[in-house]
């Protein structure tokens, strides 16, 4: 078993991982090294190597996904639930906490397993996706990670969505050119950028509008909460539109990040046509994106 990490701003995310070889294979890329499991080592000396375990996340070979708020440490309930796993033969990690938060986690899994984890980089081109910025180490290794399982779970172009802390925006194409993105302030920073920029008075919080309701409000805390939910999710219906005409084919639109679940139902085709017809646009939610990601670098 690999042991995947996805640390955001926010959240942490991870999982156990039981790769194919013939999925190694097909998805290895220029760029990243593919170092022997410890399994394979001992399948190599002549004993028996662990054999893959269910796969609940299709043929991504991912196991549960377990989610939890970071604070910028390693929360105790997470060391005591790495601690009963038995030992990973890799560690591999998506990380924009913060480089104390890489460090931590180096001294632990040194501490657990006595491994050093493997901590991804954007590459320029690999795992079949040409990353669009003149310099790769400027993009978030998270969005990267994003692109390159987009490239591999889509056979056609595909916006992703990644709604956390921050929002970001990845235009992909079918033959894996990105062709750039854009970033916002998450929903929460959204609003608390109302709060502490404005002399709008102290608000509570109330239930978010659905995908029925109104995308306007009749009172304060509702047009902060609405519009901080109805802006992001109205861009990814205006990049979705200008994607498809220039792939020339309706692209997938994979929503992802703590907020993706939130954002989903707002996303809708017809609000992206002045026409009021449908557009196709119809958001695919995978909470585990750079996870799959990760997963291809095993």
């Amino acid at each position: 078993m690999d042991l995947l990490i996805d640390i955001g701003n926010t959240n942490l995310r991870w999982a156990g991982f039981e790769p194919g070889q013939p999925q190694a294979q097909r998805i290895a890329g220029p760029g990243w090294q593919r170092r022997p499991r410890r399994d394979e080592a001992r399948a190599e000396a002549g004993a028996t190597a662990v054999a893959p375990g269910p796969r609940p996340h299709g043929d991504t070979g991912l196991g549960e996904v377990h989610t939890l708020r970071h604070h910028g440490a390693l929360p105790i309930d997470l060391l005591a639930a790495w601690d009963a796993l038995p030992a990973p033969s890799q560690v591999l990690v998506g990380n924009v906490g913060g480089t104390e938060l890489g460090q931590r986690l180096t001294q632990a899994t040194r501490s657990l397993w006595g491994l050093e984890p493997r901590f991804a980089a954007p590459q320029a081109e690999g795992f079949g996706v040409r990353v669009a910025y003149p310099d790769p180490g400027r993009l978030g290794v998270d969005r990267w990670l994003a692109l390159i399982a987009a490239h591999h779970l889509v056979q056609g172009p595909a916006l992703i969505v990644d709604a956390g802390t921050a929002i970001t925006y990845d235009l992909l194409l079918a033959d894996g050119e990105h062709l750039g993105g854009l970033i916002l302030p998450g929903v929460q920073l959204l609003r608390q950028a109302l709060a502490s920029g404005t002399r709008i008075p102290p608000w509570a919080e109330r239930p978010e509008p659905g995908p029925e309701d109104p995308p306007w409000a009749a009172d304060t805390a509702g047009a902060i909460a609405g519009a901080s939910l109805q802006a992001p999710a109205a861009l990814a219906e205006r990049l979705w539109g200008r994607l498809r005409d220039i792939a020339g084919a309706e692209p997938q639109c994979l929503l992802t990040g703590g907020d993706g679940e939130r954002l989903a139902p707002l996303i809708r085709g017809p609000a992206a046509d002045p026409a009021g017809s449908p557009t196709g646009i119809q958001p695919r939610l995978l909470p585990a994106l750079v996870l799959q990601g990760l997963a291809l670098l095993a």
